[in-house]
């Protein structure tokens, strides 16, 4: 009976957590395009950062009560879900295109960051308060980026009357009770999955890289794949660079900082995963500035290898 409850709070919590994302970013998308910001920076700033918030509810919430291994694994797992599987479906549904600024620069930072957070965390297997800022100095220079990439551009005569669809304060009102449904749904997530864990022995690390990662992504997955169904290539590519980049800097930084996360030797394999995963996706859109469904098969099955090794290994 126990098990049951959990796993029907699990639900509950994940039900929250992409409710209140999509209400968030429904709303917070809104306002910006009502200022004519373009596709791309909205892909990478306020839906990037709406579909994070389950990531980062999830993994301070964690930090906050003691489950360190949950903060790591959630923002480490939810990173390689969402190049290897969010994307990976994606383009294999639909082929991605990618701008060059994405290429040049965006997915670069990406594997930058995650190299630092790997040497960060392997340095004394803790990544600290010190650490944490050094993570959000980091954010501040990716947010100088975006913000000279915002003044350049101007949002389209679509994009403004998509705005206009809905007033400004029913928008805010999304903003302000998807906010409140992600915390909600965070919480009640991290205690079902963390009892889930308990019951059936398993590892903080396996129900962070996977149940919890996976949970936690669904707003990016639902995301990507609308915009890329509905032609909107920008957002679902932004989405998803933005959200991992906002997942290390924001995420870890701030868990960090509230109070210092265990980085265990067993993340090295999956930091390692992870910086692969974001190589494959430069490799894969490097030549034709698209993400191909030949490159989306291929990011599947490297997912599908992950998910062996963790059924068989993790709990070592």
């Amino acid at each position: 009976m126990q098990i049951v409850i959990q796993l029907l709070l699990l639900v509950a919590g994940f039900c929250l957590l992409m409710k209140g994302a999509d209400w968030f970013v429904e709303g917070a998308s809104g306002i910006a395009d009502k200022f004519g910001i373009p596709q791309l920076v909205i892909g990478l700033t306020i839906v990037a950062i709406g579909t994070s918030l389950p990531e980062a509810a999830v993994s301070i919430s964690a930090a906050l009560k003691g489950s360190a291994e949950i903060t790591i694994g959630n923002v480490v797992g939810s990173n390689i879900l969402n190049i290897l599987v969010i994307l990976g479906l994606t383009s294999v549904i639909r082929a991605v295109p990618v701008q060059g600024s994405t290429v040049k620069y965006e997915i670069p930072f990406v594997i930058i960051v995650t190299v630092v957070l790997g040497l960060l965390g392997l340095f004394d297997h803790t990544v600290g308060r010190i650490d944490g800022i050094v993570l959000w100095l980091l954010m501040g220079v990716y947010m100088g980026y975006l913000l000279k990439m915002a003044k350049k551009g101007a949002g389209s005569a679509e994009e403004e009357k998509k705005g206009k669809e809905l007033s400004l304060w029913k928008m805010a009102l999304l903003v302000i009770v998807g906010g409140l449904m992600i915390v909600g749904g965070s919480n009640v997530t991290v205690d079902a999955a963390t009892a889930l864990a308990v019951i059936f022995g398993m590892s903080e690390r396996f129900i962070g890289l996977t149940i919890v990662a996976l949970g936690t992504s669904l707003p990016e997955l639902v995301t990507s794949v609308t915009a890329a169904v509905k032609g909107k290539s920008d957002i679902a590519m932004g989405n998803i660079v933005g959200s991992n980049i906002f997942n290390i800097l924001f995420v870890v930084g701030t868990a960090a900082v509230i109070t210092p996360v265990v980085y265990g030797e067993n993340f090295l394999v999956d930091s390692i995963v992870a910086l692969a995963s974001a190589v494959l996706l430069l490799l894969c859109v490097l030549r034709k500035k698209k993400l191909t469904r030949a490159g989306g098969a291929v990011m599947l099955l490297g997912y599908g290898a992950y998910f062996c090794y963790l059924m068989w290994f993790s709990q070592a």
